[in-house]
């Protein structure tokens, strides 16, 4: 029987495999609704929007029900409507499918996380980037799949049908040994809790999580378009990039528990970013396919810990007493990261059909290498806080 650590595992790869899937495919949908760069950009603009605007419900949802239920509604409905991608003919369809899209995907990020801290806290381990490893691994899978999908010329309404229905055989397969069954015992703590938007740290990692959110979206929903209109490689071969981005993430993120452990969240993030900067870089400054591919693959690597220290640095500021506690803290730090999502495609699109691909890429590294500063102050508040909690005790 599925352990809950397994559990949450398969949610953290079936929400990897559904978000790479269609992201891989952005260059068929974009032909098949005739969009250039600056339409397509404000078109992927509605899976962020559905991601920002549904995250603080999904917080609060999880707050009042549980994890579990939430994880399970959303990988229905995810799955319902992943295929209807397939169907549209027109940018405003697209966007609005993709709205609905980014909502429930927005509703398995929140209510995953917060089931992966409950499993934090009883193995009392620094398994977060495990299990976003997860996530990366299922990255792999789906833009594998949209690789092939694309080589055997398989529309993507085929394509995504199949990911649909992979993704609820595995939800039977794993759903009831999901934590998180039950969340009347938050309802109180989670009305009476003081307002997580009085606290800098909070917002300082939500900072750090809305950088990587534009790099990582970019290198998601960008990056094969990238291949093929700046390199000229063909539709198959660029959906592969997104999967060498994949692999770099996951790899790190599987080796993240001794990694963190030796040298701490706050340099693990700033060394991350370093990375991540210097991949972009070589991406858009040497012209050449190989390049672009090990560019990716570098910034998968340095976005690696973003996301998963983050979110284990914010259920850890919101832990109560009694061990329970996060929800909110987490909500914030999803939906500001989501913002980046949201601000990403129509950033990287605008500037893209102003100028072209590389200059659009090449701002992003500039927005991933502001997230050093906000890490040096996220380390220094967080000392504050630790500090305060010692004299109050």
């Amino acid at each position: 029987m599925p352990t809950p650590r397994f559990a949450v595992f398969a949610a953290f790869v079936a929400n990897g495999v559904f978000f790479s899937s269609w992201a891989a495919r952005v260059p068929a949908l974009a032909e098949r609704i005739g969009a250039h760069e600056g339409v397509l950009g404000l078109t992927l603009l509605g899976a962020s929007a559905g991601l920002a605007l549904t995250a603080p419900l999904a917080a609060r949802v999880v707050a009042a029900h549980g994890a579990r239920v939430v994880v399970i509604a959303s990988v229905v409905v995810i799955a319902l409507v992943l295929p209807l991608l397939g169907l549209a003919t027109s940018p405003l369809q697209l966007g609005l499918v993709l709205f609905l899209v980014g909502s429930s995907n927005a509703a398995l990020d929140v209510s995953m996380n917060v089931g992966a801290v409950e499993v934090l806290r009883v193995l009392d381990r620094p398994l977060m980037p495990q299990f976003h490893a997860g996530f990366s691994v299922g990255g792999l899978l789906g833009s594998l799949g949209a690789a092939g999908a694309a080589a055997a010329s398989w529309t993507p309404l085929r394509h995504f049908l199949l990911v649909a229905v992979l993704g609820l055989l595995l939800l039977a397969l794993v759903g009831r040994n999901l934590p998180g069954a039950t969340g009347e015992r938050h309802r109180e703590a989670v009305t009476d809790q003081a307002p997580v938007l009085r606290r800098p740290l909070l917002w300082l990692l939500a900072a750090v999580a809305f950088c990587s959110a534009i790099a990582e979206g970019a290198s998601a929903d960008w990056s094969a378009l990238f291949l093929v209109g700046e390199r000229g490689t063909d539709q198959a071969a660029a959906a592969a990039a997104y999967a060498g981005f994949s692999v770099a993430m996951a790899t790190a993120r599987l080796l993240g528990e001794p990694v963190q452990r030796r040298w701490g969240p706050h340099r693990l993030l700033a060394g991350g970013a370093l990375v991540a900067f210097f991949g972009l870089v070589l991406v858009v400054a040497v012209p050449l396919a190989a390049a672009g591919y090990a560019g990716f693959a570098l910034t998968g690597l340095g976005l690696a810990f973003a996301f998963p220290v983050v979110m284990d640095l914010a259920g850890a500021a919101g832990r109560r007493a009694d061990g329970t506690g996060g929800e909110r803290e987490l909500g914030l730090v999803t939906t500001i990261a989501y913002t980046g999502f949201l601000a990403g495609p129509p950033l990287v699109g605008g500037i893209a059909h102003a100028t072209n691909l590389s200059v659009a890429l090449g701002v992003v590294a500039v927005v991933v290498a502001a997230t050093l500063p906000a890490v040096w102050f996220a380390a220094r508040a967080s000392a504050g806080e630790r500090e305060r909690e010692r004299i109050d005790a």
